[in-house]
């Protein structure tokens, strides 16, 4: 509660400076990354379009693109308002016009952490302990622009001696096309591994307290006691919350304010919404990006 008297009080100050209490802007577009299908996806948004549909008083879309490249060129094109973007999502928009976006929030774990991590997972019944028993075997990555799900693990997979090149270690090594195809893929036995996020805090049999293998979890796809944990990343900075920079001021303010006041205020919609359980939704700038910048940056060389 404090921070969002904190934020409050910003508001009330940066409006009554401007002078502007209200825009003219028509409509709010809101953009959900790929992950679970569409419509689980949109559902688990529907609370944030109603709650700022009522703050802006303008008419608010979702649009839940079949991956994470349509939201991306979404915010490029000046198409989207808003989105929870990945790091690595969030370093491509940046690299591609620094202006285009500027990040706000990330999501807050219950130990007070901004981190996740990409964790690597294989069928109980495979036998599958390890990388190392991957060996000839199908891996599969979500997203080419998913942070945890290929970015981080394709490097640091490698750097673990793993190279990624089809039939080195790993027999075939795809790309699923997201979070949610990826832990069903595994589970129904197509691949033989993967990656994908979770915050790695409490029990692996509730699919942890957030992320992709909770939103399993919840959705009934998978049944954790058969899956097993085969490796894990170092930690990854949370994605952002990210607004179109040339947007009102007052209408960014009115957004962050009521986005950090989320699980406070309505904790049924921010665990929808920030997929699982949240401590809170706080502020974030860029310099906290700017190492997942940089390993963008390289991977594209």
């Amino acid at each position: 509660m404090k921070l969002t008297k904190v934020l409050a009080a910003a508001a009330l100050t940066a409006m009554t400076a401007s002078g502007a209490m209200a825009s003219d802007i028509k409509e709010f577009r809101i953009g959900i990354l790929g992950g679970e299908n569409a419509s689980d996806r949109l559902r688990s948004n529907d609370c944030i379009k109603t709650k700022t549909a009522d703050l802006l008083g303008v008419e608010t879309k979702l649009f839940a693109p079949a991956d994470y490249n349509g939201v991306i060129e979404g915010l490029l094109g000046g198409n989207l308002d808003m989105a929870w973007l990945g790091a690595s999502g969030y370093a491509k928009v940046y690299l591609t016009d620094p202006e285009a976006v500027e990040p706000v929030l990330t999501k807050i774990n219950e130990d007070g952490s901004f981190g996740y991590y990409s964790i690597g997972f294989a069928r109980t019944d495979k036998g599958i302990a390890s990388l190392d028993d991957m060996k000839g075997k199908k891996f599969g990555f979500g997203d080419p622009n998913s942070t945890s799900g290929y970015l981080i693990p394709s490097i640091e997979i490698p750097a673990a001696g793993y190279t990624m090149e089809n039939g080195d270690h790993f027999g075939e090594v795809v790309f699923t096309g997201g979070h949610e195809q990826t832990i069903v893929s595994v589970f129904n036995g197509d691949i033989d591994g993967g990656v994908t996020w979770a915050d790695g805090l409490g029990d692996w049999e509730d699919g942890f307290n957030s992320g992709a293998l909770r939103k399993a979890v919840d959705a009934g796809l998978v049944d954790m006691t058969q899956l097993t944990e085969i490796w894990r990343s170092k930690v990854i900075p949370e994605g952002p919350i990210v607004l179109r920079k040339d947007l009102p001021t007052d209408v960014k303010i009115k957004m962050v304010g009521m986005l950090a006041s989320l699980p406070s205020m309505d904790p049924e919609c921010a665990y929808g919404f920030m997929a699982g359980k949240v401590k809170g939704i706080a502020p974030i700038s860029h310099s906290d990006y700017e190492i997942i910048v940089e390993a963008r940056k390289r991977k594209s060389k």
